[in-house]
């Protein structure tokens, strides 16, 4: 069978060219081919060819070079001069930041980016982190990174993308990945422990050392030993409240806290006085109610029914010169139309 040939002419990535078929063929349709896998190119790649210039790795990468890693808590962060030469804590940083913004959290993960995704060749030189490297630094440096993110609202607000003046704070409620039973266990053990102290205390019990040690162990090897049971959707689980303190302009977090008070009211002084520490300004006004707010600096929310705890929340606040305010609902027309 002879075959129809066609003259090669040079071509460029992404441009149209014909293939050989057969003769007698019913379509001679061209493909967009791309460059052959052995196409040598005249000029070299530019790994900065690929990253636009708005591109947020370009933020990041300014923005971890600008920061004073020393004196924000990171270990080594200046080379020791014996020994085996480590990852530069501004290298991992960097890669932790684009790994949260782009919702990748496990070290696994990120250690199979970094060969194979072209931003983070850029955003690390063609660094190759491990996964335990990633993982130890992630361990070690929790408080640092929280102090980088404090450096970041800094930096958000001296670009204006934060105002400061009305904040707002709500409470999410997040589901823990202990289950029911095994939560209810540990609880049911720990009553069993203070039952056990407190009739000590009064007079001498019959305790059995081998059942306390055997609820202490039990307890050690709980994997979320702090977890306790909230209020979710109509259903009692075992989850974290994580409170949040946002900026009404550009909706960006200037604090935050995983605690373990289900109840939201009692968290608005404690979040007003961290988003006031945060941007660094002394007046603060929260509004709280259902839709918990803050003028000036910080803001709650809370539901109708929660009035009374509201106002007991209120005070402290007034004490540390957080005025909060009560804004009104919408009517309910209002969210009838929006449904």
């Amino acid at each position: 069978m002879s075959f129809m040939t066609f003259v090669l002419q040079p071509f460029k990535q992404g441009s149209v060219r014909r293939l050989p078929c057969l003769v007698g063929a019913s379509h001679l349709m061209g493909y967009i081919r791309g460059e052959g896998r052995n196409q040598g190119t005249l000029f070299p790649v530019v790994l900065d060819d690929f990253v636009p210039a708005d591109h947020v790795c370009r933020i990041i990468d300014a923005f971890v070079e600008k920061l004073m890693m020393s004196e924000l808590g990171f270990e080594r962060a200046q080379a020791a001069d014996t020994g085996r030469p480590g990852y530069d804590p501004r290298d991992l940083l960097k890669l932790y930041l684009y790994g949260y913004l782009n919702q990748i959290r496990s070290s696994r993960r990120l250690e199979t980016e970094c060969r194979r995704n072209v931003e983070l060749m850029w955003l690390l030189g063609r660094l190759y982190p491990d996964h335990k490297s990633i993982a130890e630094f992630r361990r070690m440096h929790h408080e640092a990174i929280t102090a980088a993110g404090a450096k970041l609202v800094c930096f958000a607000r001296s670009c204006g993308l934060i105002r400061g003046e009305w904040i707002a704070i709500d409470g999410s409620k997040f589901r823990a990945v202990a289950s029911i039973d095994s939560a209810r266990e540990r609880l049911a053990l720990q009553r069993y422990l203070d039952g056990l102290e407190k009739a000590d205390e009064e007079s001498q019990a019959n305790i059995d050392p081998s059942a306390v040690q055997a609820a202490i162990e039990k307890l050690q090897k709980h994997p979320e030993p702090e977890a306790g049971f909230m209020l979710m959707r109509q259903n009692i689980l075992p989850a974290y409240n994580v409170q949040t303190a946002v900026d009404t302009e550009h909706a960006l977090i200037v604090a935050q806290t995983v605690v373990l008070d289900a109840t939201d009211s009692r968290c608005l002084q404690p979040m007003a006085e961290a988003a006031r520490m945060v941007l660094l300004r002394t007046p603060v006004t929260p509004t709280a109610s259902r839709s918990r707010s803050v003028k000036r600096q910080a803001c709650c929310r809370m539901c109708p029914s929660c009035a009374q705890s509201t106002t007991r929340a209120m005070a402290p606040c007034s004490d540390a010169r957080i005025f909060t305010t009560n804004p009104r609902p919408p009517p309910s027309s209002v969210l009838a139309k929006k449904r």
